[in-house]
This record gives C-alpha cells, structure tokens and sequence, in this order.
C-alpha cells in the first residue's frame, strides 16, 4: 500500500513540475491521469514481492558526485578528441570482468559505464561487460577498475 501511496504523490509532484498549468480544468485532468495510472498499477500487480528493495544512502550521492565529475573529465577527453585536427580516434571492443555480486550491480556499472562519454556498454554476459571505446585512454579508463571498485562497495548497502 505504500508504494501505490508513493507512487500517487511522485506522479502528482511530477505532474505539477511538468505541467505548469493550474486552472481548475488543467488539474482535474491531472488528478484523472494519476489515478488511473495507480489504478493501472495497481490492478497488474506490479507492485508484488519480486521487485528489488532500493533505499538511498549517503553513500550514493558519494557515487553520484564522484560519477559526476568522470563525466565531467571524460567530456573534455572527447570533444579533445574531436576537435583535434588528427582526430586521434582508435576504437575498440573490450571485455571486462565486474566483480559485482548482484544484478543490480551489475546494471549500475554497465549503465554508469554508458553514461560516461566515449564508452558504452555493448553487452553483459555472466559477470563480463563487453566495451566500446572511443580510444585507448577511454578504454584505459574502464579497465583501471576504479569505477567496478566503487559500485562493489555500493553493493554491500
């Protein structure tokens, strides 16, 4: 019953933020939308016993600050790369062994991996994540490790 609670009052705040109308007709339209989409969620079920627990701790805006400032740094090694006259692209597919225990680790890390600039994850298999990189400096940037070590400490929250 939470969660449909929650769920109702996120739509709602959200709505509100993206709406930026409020004359009475607007906001019953609003109220209309939200409460068939609770009651759609509601009626499918899809709030059960199978979904994943997820609370948010200090810790994760530690990760999140620091992920921050990797995107940050590998904008600049990107548009380096782009507006250098040379154009000193080298791209390569590599694999990688995570050493995350769960599969919600395991999305964190491939998912931050895309969000960086200049790599993508192109495909998970078992504990491997296979890369693509822009050059080798990016590449060298996910097999240092240091991105997998921090999504393993998240882990154990």
């Amino acid at each position: 019953m939470f969660n449909i609670i929650g769920l109702g009052i996120s739509l709602t705040c959200f709505w509100l933020s993206m709406s930026g109308h409020y004359t009475t007709f607007v906001l019953s339209l609003g109220a209309a939308s939200v409460l068939f989409v609770v009651y759609l969620t509601r009626r499918m079920d899809f709030f059960d016993q199978d979904t994943f627990q997820f609370s948010i701790k200090c810790k994760h805006f530690g990760y999140w600050i620091w992920l921050g400032k990797e995107i940050f740094n590998a904008n600049i090694a990107v548009a380096k790369v782009i507006l250098s006259p040379k154009l000193k692209i080298s791209p390569r597919m590599i694999e990688f062994k995570s050493s995350q225990k769960t599969e919600l680790g395991l999305v964190i890390f491939a998912n931050s991996i895309t969000l960086t600039p200049g790599t993508v994850s192109v495909d998970i298999e078992d504990d491997k994540v296979i890369v693509h990189a822009l050059n080798a400096e990016l590449a060298e940037g996910v097999l240092n490790g240091e991105m997998d070590k921090k999504v393993t400490a998240l882990e154990g929250l």
